[in-house]
Formats: C-alpha cells, structure tokens, sequence
C-alpha cells in the first residue's frame, strides 16, 4: 500500500501549492460541471445566431468578420484541440512510467500473471454482458420498426487485420517508435518486460527503479497543472460540438438514440453497481460519487486515452487501489475495455436488420455476441474502431454495411456517454483486482474526502 499512500499524498499536497488555490469557492467537479452547462450554453445560441447557415459576417470597426470562422473555427475549435493534445501528451508518459514503477515493485512475478488473467476476465465478462443487455432491451423497444429510411450514403469498411495478425502487433519491434505512434497495446507490453527486468536485476534494477519513481512523481504533477485547466478545455469543446450539432438528425432516430442512452446508463449503473458490491463488497454509491469528476472529464472528450491520467489518479488516490494494479488495469481498459461500444453494436445491429426488414435467429444474435466480444480486444489499434467494430458483426450476420449510415449523424452525442462507460468500467475492474490482491486501501475507498482537491 505504499505506493498508492504516497500517490494519494501527492494529490493531497497540491491543496498548499500557490498555483492550485486561485479557486476555493468551487471544487474541479463544480467548475467542470459549469464549464460543460457553459459551453451548451454558447454553443446554442451561436447556432441559433447561424439559423443553419454556412456563415454570417458581422461588421465591426470597418471590418467584416465571420461569426463562425471566429468563434466556432477559431476560437472554440483551437482552445478544444489544445486541450486534448494536452491530455494525449500525458498518456505514453504516464502509461510507461506508471506501469514500469507498478511492475518493478512486485516482488513475486507470478501476482503478474493473475493481475492480467483477472484483469482480462472481468473485461471479456462485462463486455459480453453489455452487448447481450442492449439486444434484449433492443428488441423489447423495437426502435427499427416502421423506419424505412432511405440510405443517404454509404459507409466504407476500413480494412481490418487477421487475427494472427492482431497477435503479432501487440509485440513492439521498435518500443520507440511505439510510443511514437501511441500504440498502447505495444507499450503496455513492453513497459511490463522492462518493469519484470528492473525487478529480476537486483541492486542495479533498485537505481533504475529510484528514477522512475521520481519520474512518476513529476509526471504526476504534469497531470495535475493539466487537470487545474480541464474546465477551459471542457467549454471549448462543449461549446463547437452545440455550434455544430445537427438536432434534425435526432428527430427520425430517436427512439434508437434513447434505447441505447438507457441501456448505456443501466450497465454503467446498475450492472457495475452489482459487481462492485457482490464481486468486491464495496460500496457502489461511494464508488459512483468517487468516479463522477472522471466520468464528466471523459464525456466531454469522448476519448479513454485521453482519460487516462484522470482515471488512474481517481483510482489510485480516491478509490485505494494500488498503482501496481491501477498502472496495469486502467491503460489496459482505454486499449480493450468497450462496454460502450458493444452497447451501441448490440442495439445497431438489431436496429439496422429492423429497418432493412431483416429476422435474425437466436443463433445470429449469438454470433453477435461472440464477434462483438471478441472484436473489442483484436480491433484496438484500428482508426473508427466503434464503426470498424460495427461493420464486422454486421457482415458476420450478413446485415448490409451501409446501414451504418443510418446512425452516424446521432453518434457524436453516444460516443460521450460511452467513453463514460467505458473508463467506469476500468476504474470497477481495477478496484475489483485491487480487492482480490489484497492491494485496495479500505479505508481510502470508504473515505470520502480521500485524494478531493477541494481547492483545485
């Protein structure tokens, strides 16, 4: 428990620091929650100023200025983008020094191997369990029935890798160029041999493993002064994504949109709910208030790579787990962890085989199953892996691909939401592990003013 002590100390610390106590009226939860209601805000009413238009120029002092270059391309488009990269800067650092620091610690390799082997049973479990829960409740609602919408384009299938071949890319050749390119898969891997090396080297491995603690404590601190801007960056991208929302989309669609908004709340609630307190015995509620500053981080960037930092500091100095496991099972979930998007493939495939007219059998909501779950773990790496991912189950039932082209226009708004789901179900896995290893601080967990920043 040393290390998640010393993490939790860390966060602690930053309640002296002169940089983090510009606000104490609000706490990183309230200013984010504003920042998001802010931006909607903003974003509306410069929609309502465009009426739809492409542009509308105002003059001022002489000069003629776009609205929508200004602020929506400009302004709003610039700060969110800078944000983000912010927040993917800190990923690889934060993934390879973490892991590394986690792995070096353990003194019998083989905890190693039922981290990993727990860790990927939970995930496989939860994931199967999403997408079979959002066909039963697809079905019962029926959102497909009587649509016959005309497809308006059609959606190319990106190629996507064998399965001997999704085996062979997660071994790094070149560990550099991995983190280059961010492939986290490959770092993961490779931080996990190197962290094994330092332990198996003795007095030698002891030094090495000294400076990655000092720099897990500076990149800790990166992730914090990154953190103190996030409600900036969260009304930035708020207040483009409003700007730009076709609503009209939603109105042919919404009875698919609001199947798979419920479906994606009863998982993240109530299923992990359960296993939090049957698997782990912990307290859920505690677990949910814990976990509602990360979940509001990763709806608004719609990115578990880019919730990493928040999600491994939530789970190591709010939640107790160790970092030995946090560092393995959090950028393990963001690369294979898809609640959210099995969610989405379980009710888009029935959605679409209702709009086509289509009857599948029990035996093709099976494979469904199978490929979807499967498919969360070999299609990591793969550009639009959601769509990707899609397309494949869809082929397999021999739905037409197209039809994905039906649900494009509502899927920014899901995408949100299931990036919420998504890290909360990594944050549940790692606290899950964390109890079964005996590395989860009980009296963290149960603290709630464990790791607050109530002066960020």
């Amino acid at each position: 428990m040393a290390e998640t002590v010393r993490l939790t100390a860390i966060f602690n610390s930053y309640n002296s620091t002169p940089l983090m106590t510009t606000n104490t009226k609000f706490n990183l939860t309230s200013r984010i929650l504003i920042a998001m209601a802010l931006g909607i805000l903003v974003g509306s009413f410069f929609q309502w100023i465009l009426g739809g238009a492409a542009e509308k120029e105002v003059s001022l002092a002489g000069f003629s200025i776009g609205i929508k270059a200004l602020f929506v391309d400009g302004i709003f488009h610039v700060g969110g983008q800078i944000f983000v990269a912010s927040l993917k800067m800190l990923v690889v650092p934060l993934v390879l020094v973490s892991l590394v620091c986690g792995t070096s610690s353990l003194k019998d390799i083989s905890t190693l191997g039922r981290i990993g082997s727990k860790s990927m049973g939970l995930y496989i479990l939860t994931t199967a369990i999403a997408i079979t829960i959002a066909i039963f409740f697809a079905l019962l609602f029926s959102p497909g029935v009587g649509v016959n919408m005309p497809l308006a384009q059609s959606y190319q299938v990106a190629d996507t890798p064998s399965v001997a071949q999704v085996f062979i890319n997660m071994f790094p050749s070149n560990p550099v160029e991995a983190m280059a390119k961010g492939e986290m898969l490959q770092i993961i891997i490779f931080a996990v041999l190197f962290g094994i090396a330092i332990a198996l080297s003795g007095e030698a491995g002891q030094r090495v493993r000294q400076i990655f603690e000092d720099l897990n404590t500076v990149v800790m601190h990166l992730v914090n002064i990154v953190m103190h801007l996030s409600p900036y960056g969260v009304f930035f991208l708020m207040a483009k994504l409003f700007t730009t929302l076709e609503l009209n989309d939603m109105g042919n669609l919404g009875i698919y949109f609001l199947v798979v908004l419920f479906v994606l709340l009863f998982h993240g609630l109530l299923v992990y709910g359960t296993l939090v307190k049957l698997v782990g015995g912990l307290n859920p509620l505690m677990f949910f208030r814990k976990m509602k500053e990360t979940a509001l981080f990763a709806f608004s960037t719609s990115s578990s790579n880019a919730t990493i930092a928040s999600n491994m500091a939530t789970t190591t100095g709010k939640l107790g787990v160790d970092n030995k496991v946090a560092s393995f099972t959090i950028p393990l979930g963001a690369t294979i962890n898809m609640d959210g998007t099995a969610i989405m493939q379980g009710v888009a495939t029935v959605f679409i085989a209702q709009v086509y007219n289509i009857d599948l059998t029990a035996a093709d909501y099976l494979l469904v199953v199978l490929t979807a779950t499967l498919a969360s773990i070999g299609t990591a790496g793969v550009p639009g892996v959601g769509l990707v991912m899609l397309a494949m189950v869809l082929q397999q039932v021999g739905l037409p691909v197209e039809g994905i082209a039906l649900i494009i226009g509502v899927d920014r708004l899901l995408d949100m939401t299931r990036t919420a789901v998504n890290i909360t179900g990594d944050a549940m896995v790692s606290c899950l592990v964390g109890k079964s290893e005996k590395c989860l601080d009980l009296a963290v967990f149960n603290d709630p003013d464990a790791g607050k920043n109530d002066k960020l």
